[in-house]
């Protein structure tokens, strides 16, 4: 039998959802009809029709910061316990074996992966640019287009945030296996940038810094006119050696420095921001400028707990990133928002659902704002979760994101094409072998 096509048109469909979660809550007995891409009306309290979708269907859950090959990492980084930093050169030796063809095959997978736990939108904060050495390929954006080809494959949104990548610290030249992250200098980001052009419509390209220590203060100005307007992520503080580095370099916060360069506004994103000071919040919510937490890397990593809570009340939007892939699950991602809270703050509903879920769907921070609810004239990504599960049994359908995994997710569309039917994805088979057989090649 002849697969389906993750790039066949979407035609009209009726759908009926037991339960869905709208803009204002849980409603129950939603239809829901879609046309193309966009669903076109909404309406709770109306009989069975169309396609049956028993338990909660909510909307597609958007991943703000992924490494996709750092997904090799996972479990394997654990033996000799270490640190963030020694887990840095375990994750260079990964980089360092990755070309296009194989960077596309494992991204293909992490990517159904994503899909299958209730992703349907991802940023990928893309820094493997060239061969090994620094050597530029025959296409200069190769790796790029691996990536745009791997997610139309898995049936996933793609933000490609380009990310400059300059120097091995403050002062320091690349190693001989960062060079492959190395464009020279930010004018020379920008025009390897400017040149990938995808003609597809499931991706969008964005931007960004990987950190005040990669990218010296004279090179963020370009890097933040480039973007102009486009998504613009960049990593912050996450950890307090890049603090005090900044601090002896520059005689201020990264988020300072960011400020003074024109980085941080309404399209970007910091992403942990788990060191701050007063000011440094104050700086970002004034600014507008969004804050991406990763709870699960960052518990992986003996990062620390951001001030979420603080971000939040500052004006800072909140949205939520599986980052190295030690776990994929959008809900294990947004209850620790509310739980790792409790655990800094010491007092329980630091969040209510309604701002779990806002967090766990802001595709608008990874440049799809159309996405991210299920209101008429929104994208048509949806996933239904199983309310009948030994996890869900018994739980209030609001209570979800508490209680499910990505184990739970039944089935997801994307831009209004079924990606998962019954758990399984439909374009991709068997992709936990795939990732089997990369990864294991990878470790050789």
């Amino acid at each position: 039998m002849t697969q389906p096509s993750s790039q066949s048109p979407a035609g009209h469909s009726t759908l009926w959802c037991e339960y869905a979660w709208l803009p204002d809550g849980v409603a129950e007995s939603v239809r829901i009809e879609i046309d193309g891409d966009r669903i076109v009306s909404v309406e709770a309290d109306l009989p069975r029709a169309g396609t049956i979708l028993n338990g909660l269907t909510m909307p597609g859950a958007a991943n703000g910061h992924s490494h996709a090959f750092h997904r090799a990492l996972r479990g394997r980084t654990h033996g000799d316990q270490g640190t963030f930093w020694t887990w840095r050169e375990r994750m260079y030796d990964i980089a360092e074996r990755l070309d296009p063809d194989s960077y596309y095959r494992l991204a293909r997978a992490v990517y159904a992966e994503m899909v299958l736990a209730g992703y349907t939108g991802v940023g990928e904060f893309h820094y493997l640019h060239h061969a090994p050495g620094g050597t530029r390929y025959d296409d200069p954006n190769a790796m790029s287009a691996a990536l745009v080809r791997a997610a139309a494959d898995a049936g996933i949104r793609l933000t490609l945030l380009d990310t400059c990548y300059l120097t091995g610290g403050f002062g320091t030249e690349l190693d001989e296996r960062q060079l492959r992250f190395g464009d020279g200098d930010a004018h020379a980001w920008a025009e390897r940038v400017e040149a990938f052009v995808p003609e597809t419509g499931h991706v969008r390209v964005g931007a960004a810094v990987h950190s005040v220590r990669a990218v010296p203060a004279d090179q963020l100005p370009v890097v933040a006119e480039w973007a102009d307007g486009r998504p613009l992520h960049v990593h912050l503080s996450e950890q307090r050696a890049e603090n005090a580095q900044c601090l002896a370099q520059h005689g201020r916060t990264p988020t300072t420095l960011l400020a003074e360069a024109g980085v941080l506004g309404e399209h970007t994103v910091a992403v942990h921001a788990t060191h701050l000071t007063g000011d440094d919040i104050g700086q970002l919510g004034r600014s507008g400028t969004r804050s991406c937490l990763c709870p699960t890397t960052e518990r992986d990593l003996g990062d620390g707990i951001g001030p979420a809570r603080g971000l939040s009340d500052a004006g800072s939007r909140l949205c939520l990133g599986s980052d190295s892939h030690a776990v994929i699950d959008p809900f294990e991602e947004a209850r620790a928002l509310e739980l790792d809270e409790r655990l800094a703050d010491e007092r329980r509903g630091r969040f209510a659902v309604n701002e779990l879920m806002a967090a766990a769907t802001d595709h608008g921070a990874i440049g799809w704002p159309e996405a991210g609810r299920i209101a008429k004239g929104a994208a048509a990504d949806l996933v239904t979760v199983d309310l009948g599960s030994v996890r869900t049994a018994g739980t209030a359908p609001e209570g979800a994101l508490f209680a499910a995994t990505s184990s739970d997710v039944r089935d997801v569309l994307v831009a209004g094409r079924w990606v998962v039917r019954d758990r399984a994805h439909q374009f991709i088979r068997h992709p936990e072998s795939v990732l089997a057989r990369e990864i294991g090649e990878l470790w050789q």
